[in-house]
Parts: C-alpha cells; sequence; structure tokens
C-alpha cells in the first residue's frame, strides 16, 4: 500500500479492510488473534497512515470508521443486500439505506442486482432507495 499510495498520482486509493464474507469465527480459524471489528480499524488507520484515500469495509463497521477518520477516509461499502433479502456467502451485509445510514460515501451491489428475476426493476429500486435518502 505504501508504494501505491507514493506513485498514485491523482488516482483514488482504496485499501480493503475485512472483506464482508468474513466472520470472526473465520479469523480464529486463520489464527487471527483479537476482534474483527478491532483489525478493521487497524487497517483502516494503516490505511490512513499510508496515505491513501479510503477504505472499502463492510457497513456495520462504517459508523466507528467515520467516527474515527471523518472526511479524511473515502467509505466503500460492499456486501450490500436488499432489506430482509439473502445474505447468501456474506456475513457482514447491510442494505442500502443502512450504508448510508453508516456513512458509506459510495456503496457496491452486484448480486442482489445480478440475480434478480429482473435485473432493470432491482437496479431502479435501489437507485429508488437512493433518491429517497438524497433527494435532488
Amino acid at each position: 500500500m505504501a508504494a501505491a499510495a507514493k506513485e498514485k498520482g491523482d488516482i483514488k486509493l482504496l485499501a480493503v479492510t475485512v472483506l464482508t464474507s468474513t466472520s470472526q469465527a473465520d479469523l480464529a480459524e486463520q489464527g487471527i488473534a483479537g476482534t474483527l471489528e478491532d483489525l478493521v480499524f487497524a487497517r483502516a488507520r494503516a490505511a490512513a497512515e499510508l496515505n491513501c484515500d479510503g477504505v472499502i469495509t463492510s457497513g456495520l463497521e462504517m459508523a466507528g470508521i467515520k467516527a474515527k477518520f471523518g472526511a479524511r477516509l473515502l467509505a466503500v461499502t460492499p456486501g450490500i443486500r436488499p432489506a430482509g433479502g439473502d445474505a447468501g456467502d456474506q456475513k457482514r451485509v447491510v442494505d442500502v439505506a443502512q450504508a448510508f445510514r453508516y456513512g458509506a460515501d459510495y456503496i457496491v451491489v452486484g448480486r442482489p442486482i445480478r440475480d434478480a428475476k429482473d435485473p432493470a426493476a432491482a437496479a431502479e429500486a435501489i437507485q429508488a432507495t437512493i433518491e429517497g435518502i438524497f433527494p435532488s
């Protein structure tokens, strides 16, 4: 990350904290001590110290990251699922409204659109939710 941050120029460099498909039990199986939240914050702190522009992290940790780093780090939230929807293999998910309420600057939505019976309608529903949160 240090080398990339040093050479990035005008490109925004984002660091992944912990994948949204990872749980506390997964960390224990990998021999990683401490809590998942502590690991996320340690990696966010490292990203900030190395001059990364932001982090990609679960919405579940987003509020804490925004409380610690404010606007210093862009916050990108993957693992977005419709409210009450199937999480699939993801373990730390939030819905669109939660992501923005917790402080996401951007969201990543993949499978809920790709796997929908009507992908266009699914994308439009997500956009409608966003427009309800951020009316023009």
